[in-house]
């Protein structure tokens, strides 16, 4: 899969979010149906089938167009540049090689070129916010305990 919408992602159009939130209401609506679902392309009068699994998928990216969201698909087992990388954190690639040569995110080597797995970034990342949520939760305490009102 290539990942060129990565690097451009595309930011819905007013009637493209007003459609996509309709879209989303009514797939949503269908989840747990059956086996499987069909959709109509009117545009083409054809019907092709999709699997259950991909419903909620498919409201899932609705719903981020209906917010005005661009989106972005990467498979689990995909591996990543560093850019790439970088880009989903919305960091430098100095700082994420930074994190990778100290062992925070896993990575492997293609000769010369690091190469990070999806899901190992995805480990970071919820790392990442379960400390952030733990520092905040340890202010909050702090200031209960000091009578600042919080």
């Amino acid at each position: 899969m290539a990942l060129a919408s990565l690097k451009n992602p595309t930011l819905p159009t007013q009637e493209e979010a007003q459609l996509a939130a309709e879209s989303s209401r009514k797939l949503a609506a269908i989840i747990g149906h059956g086996a499987a679902a069909r959709l109509r392309l009117i545009d083409g009068n054809d019907e092709i089938t999709v699997p259950v699994g991909a419903i909620p998928l498919l409201a899932d990216i609705l719903d981020q167009m209906a917010q005005g969201n661009a989106v972005s698909l990467v498979p689990i087992g995909h591996t990543l540049t560093t850019q790439q990388a970088a880009d989903l954190l919305n960091v430098s690639r100095p700082y994420l090689v930074k994190q990778l040569e100290t062992g925070k995110i896993n990575f492997t080597k293609v000769g010369r070129h690091r190469r990070i797995k999806y899901e190992d970034l995805l480990a970071y990342m919820e790392k990442s916010d379960e400390l952030s949520r733990q520092a905040v939760d340890e202010l909050s305490r702090q200031a209960q305990e000091l009578g600042m009102g919080y």
